[in-house]
């Protein structure tokens, strides 16, 4: 590691009554023995006050000025391995100490906090206007400016999408002597924004109103009661500002990231669920969008909770995985159906911290991502990012039985890449066919400090112009954007294959042009896919690639949060619509379009405009009526 010849330093530290333990204290660190002890010194004093924290609230101060000095210091031993091991043990330690802390006065705290960290709004270019926040409306609005006609037969019920929405005005940087951290869009509150669609009893008339509301969980809450940004971010940025950052989380909330709850919406028991990798769900009164508070399943629940949950369609069980920086890594668990019990827990026994934003089931398996976009607090430590994305590292597909164990898995190696969603997942003879969006790079979190994040993700979604030298990994050009994939893996040989064939899938259609431009993905229309259909082309002769029908949106016009509404008692599985939030950025109008499915290129059938603007989102449901207790869904 690099010498630091004749560094003078001075630590201005208390003790639990307010006093001095060492003023001016000069410490020469002129070898690695001096410097990994000095570092480990500081670490242990911060582990020691933290413990103790409930005993004076006068520690405050001396605890934020602790971790200004230990992380600073700490960074010139950072290649060190038996440090990082500390650092990790001290994140345990201040992690099991939140309720000690919580004695401390938050406003001791934040006098000490506002010292150090000061927020700065990050600015939207032109082009991400309308992924800026918008404000929540006081009482649900009556849709009435309706072009075209909802169709009689349309299933009634409820469209709700969710999506980040910054609290205090847009997304924030923080600036400190340990450097900056920024906010990444996948970190903003989360809100949702819900579509009413019922028939009057008597004259078959429809009601339709829209609605929109925060996720309230106990960060928003406490953020919202101090009516100032608080929770700082802690994903990207300069490495110690990220390790300060993450403590002063723990220390002043009793967690490291705020619970934004921003990504998706899902039912189970009869009950509406918002949800994100980072935490625990939250329930929701679909009725008004109020938040219930935390769902745990009865306490037997004790981690995140992926966004993608699957509910097995026969026994109405849901699936579902966590995953956390320490072991272990990755959990699996099975929900009994009306969401009360936990009926099955499995530590699966993963290598490496990563994040997994989906899984797959079928009518026998669970089937389980493990792809390197890992977490890494010791990469982190080494001046290097939290999260990464590892191209060159190994990437593997697992198949394992509904209720089994982390040795019944059988793991298929595939090719390096990233898959965030999964489209479907069904056994075919010996073979489980996995299909989901691949991409050659991920979106999450983003480039490494020191490379110009705007050029980074427009030349991520520049348009290829042929489809040669896609997969080849050199070329950054289009690397972000997913393409639909087809992985066969036959559980006697274990061998993998790949090809393509359900009958039927519906995406977003990223605009490459559009999304290039503005550095960010913006979604210009929808594709129906024919899974089990080879592409002809115009000369009638068949291809290695799937039919594809399109459902462009004018210039300017892109969707979110698209989700399928089936048509009641339909015959075939395309019988139903397409329904999707959409804004035209040249008017500054957002509306929801309605698509029939089996005439999937023509007008929508309805375009319903809103009163208030929506921001891109991610996911969205549709949740038919009646909406009542346990046969809400039924």
């Amino acid at each position: 590691m690099r010498h630091i010849p004749a560094a003078v330093l001075s630590c201005f530290e208390f003790d639990l009554c307010g006093r001095d333990i060492y003023r001016s204290t000069p410490v020469r660190l002129n070898n690695n023995l001096r410097e990994r002890s000095f570092a480990m010194g500081l670490l242990a004093d911060v582990r020691f006050r933290v413990k103790c924290a409930h005993r004076s609230s006068k520690l405050a101060a001396g605890v934020v000025q602790g971790l200004k000095k230990s992380v600073s210091l700490t960074l010139k031993a950072l290649k060190w391995p038996p440090l990082m091991k500390e650092l990790e043990r001290l994140s345990r330690q201040l992690d099991a100490s939140k309720a000690c802390v919580r004695k401390i006065p938050p406003a001791v705290l934040d006098a000490c906090f506002d010292l150090v960290f000061e927020f700065v709004d990050q600015p939207f270019p032109p082009l991400q206007r309308n992924y800026a926040p918008t404000e929540e409306i006081e009482e649900p609005f009556i849709i009435t400016d309706i072009d075209g006609q909802i169709p009689d037969h349309f299933t009634e019920g409820v469209y709700i999408r969710n999506g980040p929405n910054p609290l205090f005005g847009g997304f924030k940087t923080t600036k400190s002597i340990m450097g900056q951290s920024n906010q990444l869009w996948i970190e903003g509150e989360g809100m949702l924004h819900a579509l009413y669609l019922s028939k009057n009893s008597g004259d078959k008339r429809w009601t339709i109103s829209y609605n929109n509301k925060y996720v309230e969980s106990e960060t928003f809450k406490l953020e919202k009661r101090r009516n100032k940004p608080s929770a700082l971010p802690s994903i990207e940025g300069h490495p110690a500002a990220i390790l300060s950052c993450y403590w002063l989380n723990l220390l002043r909330f009793g967690k490291a990231n705020k619970d934004v709850s921003n990504t998706s919406v899902f039912e189970l028991g009869g009950r509406c669920y918002a949800a994100a990798e980072n935490h625990l769900p939250q329930e929701i009164d679909l009725l008004t969008l109020e938040t219930l508070g935390e769902y745990d399943v009865n306490g037997a629940w004790n981690r995140p909770f992926t966004a993608h949950p699957k509910k097995d369609p026969v026994s109405g069980e849901l699936i579902i995985i966590g995953v956390d920086a320490f072991k272990p890594y990755v959990e699996l668990g099975v929900i009994s159906a009306d969401g009360e019990r936990l009926v099955h827990k499995v530590d699966l026994q993963y290598k490496r911290r990563l994040i997994c934003h989906d899984l797959g089931i079928t009518q026998r398996y669970n089937v389980l991502l493990d792809f390197p976009l890992t977490i890494d607090v010791g990469r982190l430590v080494r001046g290097g990012p939290l999260i990464k994305y590892e191209g060159g590292e190994y990437a593997r597909i697992g198949v394992m039985p509904r209720y089994g164990t982390s040795s019944s898995v059988r793991w298929f190696d595939v090719e390096p890449n990233i898959t965030f969603h999964i489209l479907n997942c069904f056994e075919d003879g010996d073979e489980v066919v996995v299909r989901g969006c691949r991409a050659r790079q991920s979106i999450i979190p983003g480039p490494e400090m020191g490379l110009d994040k705007f050029e980074w993700f427009s030349r991520g979604f520049k348009p290829l112009k042929s489809t040669q030298g896609q997969n080849d990994g050199l070329s950054q050009d289009g690397s972000l954007f997913g393409r639909c994939y087809e992985w066969r893996l036959n559980t006697l040989t274990g061998e993998e294959f790949t090809g393509s064939r359900n009958k039927y899938g519906y995406t977003q259609v990223a605009d490459s042009v559009a999304s290039s431009a503005a550095g960010m993905p913006k979604f210009g229309g929808l594709a129906k896919l024919y899974l089990e259909e080879p592409d002809t082309g115009s000369e009638g002769v068949s291809s290695s690639l799937i039919k594809v029908k399109y459902h462009m949106f004018p210039e300017n016009v892109f969707c979110t949060g698209a989700a399928f509404v089936p048509k009641p008692r339909g015959r075939e599985e395309d019988d139903g619509w397409i329904i999707s939030f959409v804004h035209n950025e040249a008017a500054d109008i957002s509306q929801v379009f309605i698509v029939d499915t089996k005439s999937f290129s023509s007008e929508p059938v309805a375009k319903l405009s809103l009163p208030r603007r929506v921001p891109y989102g991610f996911h969205g449901s549709y949740m038919p009526f009646p909406l009542q207790s346990s046969n809400l869904w039924s």
